[in-house]
């Protein structure tokens, strides 16, 4: 274990709004991190995570919203986990290891020896105690969460070859275009300080080619149109691959669970996955009942404490009811997420879909899906304030703000 002298701080990058435009038209209404799952803000479960590192002084996160956006969380936040937390803006895209170039001089003010770095939009159990001790087992620079996945999906994230002995990083590719590995990049990082060495390293080289370029005005023109910012640094492309195969960047292998929110529907997925953990992580969190006094539960449910629910209700599995929402006798709830104000009228049943903040669905309706989370339309999303009437059967669609359905809809996007 680490000397007591040692510090950690992490940093969540949270990204922005010109990014989570695949989470549309839930990040409408608020940033994407603070959206829901299984009754946590999405930023939450990795802070929550941060706070169990031994020696932890600080969690930054970085991101391009505004900082009003974030002030009212990051003070519940810091006083509910009694762990400072902060949000920095960036001012312009730095790339992901330029964004935490960016803000060294903050990362490094109580100097720590350990840097954590989490991307937001990662569902996982994050290991973070058991990553950073394997660090300091591996004596390198940095440490890679990786897991392994089927040869097929693979593609689709950075793949790796780790030496099965030492798990030293030998190779690593971003989205190859043939197959390198089944052990992908999980988005999750511990480094010691020299991480910033290596960052300006980069920028310094970007510096010196393009001066040597500028000999001639034609080279100039060809290399500043495919030239990027010498202050852009891309972990993955710029650090990862260079340094794989010198010792210095290690792996750590999750066997448990591990998705990417980049969707809605993958949203409902990992909001499942959360609950699951709920088990052994938080218990108390989720609802318990067998019909008797309270609605019949199945599986794991979230129920807001301040969230009414009638007894003759069956909710579950898979299902998370925010504040103030309203379900009626007889709704039939399954694989959901129900969001603040929201009322489930009498004998309604909500399957394999969101229904966003202010929406009422109406007696004898149905909101549903096929549960296909990585299909466009395999989940149902309502956004805010939508009114399905009563008898309304609304079948793998997504509705756009304040739209009311008297007629029934299957596979439609409703503007």
């Amino acid at each position: 274990m680490g000397s007591s002298e040692e510090r950690v701080v992490a940093v969540i990058m949270v990204g922005g709004p010109t990014k989570g435009t695949r989470f549309r038209p839930l990040s409408l209404d608020i940033p994407k991190p603070l959206f829901p799952l299984a009754g946590q803000p999405m930023v939450h479960h990795p802070i929550s995570a941060c706070k169990k590192i031994p020696n932890l002084t600080q969690i930054y996160l970085v991101g391009f919203y505004e900082e009003r956006e974030f002030a009212l969380y990051v003070s519940s936040i810091s006083n509910e986990l009694k762990v400072s937390v902060r949000y920095l803006r960036e001012d312009k895209p730095h790339g992901s290891a330029g964004g935490l170039f960016n803000f060294r001089d903050l990362i490094m003010e109580d100097n720590p020896s350990h840097i954590f770095l989490l991307n937001c939009d990662v569902c996982c159990s994050f290991p973070l105690p058991e990553m950073l001790e394997a660090h300091r087992a591996y004596g390198g620079m940095g440490t890679i969460l990786v897991i392994k996945v089927s040869a097929e999906s693979a593609s689709q994230f950075g793949e790796l070859v780790a030496d099965p002995d030492t798990n030293e990083l030998l190779h690593y590719t971003e989205k190859p275009e043939t197959f390198v590995s089944d052990r992908i990049n999980c988005g999750v990082y511990v480094f010691t300080p020299e991480i910033f060495t290596a960052i300006q390293g980069v920028s310094s080289q970007r510096k010196d080619r393009a001066n040597l370029r500028r000999v001639s005005s034609f080279e100039a023109l060809q290399f500043s149109t495919r030239s990027l910012p010498t202050d852009y640094v891309r972990l993955d492309q710029d650090i990862l691959s260079p340094l794989a195969g010198k010792k210095q960047l290690y792996t750590y292998e999750t066997m448990d669970f591990w998705e990417q929110i980049k969707t809605p529907g993958m949203s409902l997925k990992c909001s499942g996955l959360y609950l699951a953990q709920f088990q052994f992580t938080s218990p108390h969190l989720l609802a318990g009942g067998d019909g008797s006094k309270s609605a019949t539960i199945e599986g794991d449910v979230y129920i807001h404490p301040s969230a009414k629910v009638h007894p003759t209700a069956k909710i579950g599995p898979n299902v998370s009811i925010s504040a103030n929402a309203r379900i009626g006798p007889g709704a039939r709830l399954i694989r959901c997420i129900i969001l603040d104000n929201v009322e489930v009228m009498e004998n309604a049943v909500v399957i394999y879909s969101i229904v966003g903040w202010n929406s009422s669905i109406g007696r004898w309706s149905r909101v549903q899906a096929g549960g296909d989370y990585n299909a466009k339309l395999g989940v149902t999303i309502l956004g805010e304030g939508v009114t399905v009437e009563d008898e309304v059967v609304v079948i793998n669609s997504i509705v756009l703000p304040y739209k009311t359905l008297d007629v029934s809809v299957q596979d439609e996007i409703i503007l």
